[in-house]
């Protein structure tokens, strides 16, 4: 079993697409847990890349949010689309970010996941309320590389 493969356990991944679930609930938002085993570059930039080829950018309102982890690397990024950076306070991207750090250091992965999901699901429904006939746009599982 590879890094990546066991960096989650199945029920850990099953809680995070849960959380997923219940962070676009309200929200026309779509967020993306993205996993890899490692990146020799700027993790930022690279994000960025796979923002685009997992097609995150392809919503209506262009409010899709990407959590990137770069397993082996101990590196994560967090990537939101054009329509919610224009709505989220500056830091708001920083203040998850530390959210999710505060878990990894104690090497609570899944629970850092779980609480950006959140963190970043509560601020879409702030901007982005679910309205009649808004749909689940993108996949809510675990993707790798």
């Amino acid at each position: 079993m590879s890094e990546v493969e066991s960096f989650l356990s199945k029920q850990d991944e099953a809680e995070i697409v849960q959380a997923i679930l219940e962070a676009e609930k309200d929200t026309s938002g779509e967020i993306r847990v993205h996993l890899e085993h490692s990146f020799k570059g700027d993790h930022m930039k690279r994000a960025q890349e796979l923002f685009y080829r997992l097609k995150m950018d392809n919503t209506r309102e262009s409010n899709g949010v990407l959590l990137y982890i770069a397993v082996h690397d101990h590196r994560f990024a967090i990537i939101g689309d054009s329509g919610i950076n224009k709505r989220v306070p500056d830091n708001f991207w920083d203040n998850t970010r530390d959210l999710i750090g505060q878990h990894f250091k104690n090497g609570a992965f899944k629970e850092g996941i779980i609480a950006g999901v959140l963190s970043a699901g509560k601020e879409l429904k702030k901007h982005f309320p679910w309205k009649p006939g808004d749909t689940n746009e993108l996949s809510n599982e675990v993707s790798r590389n």
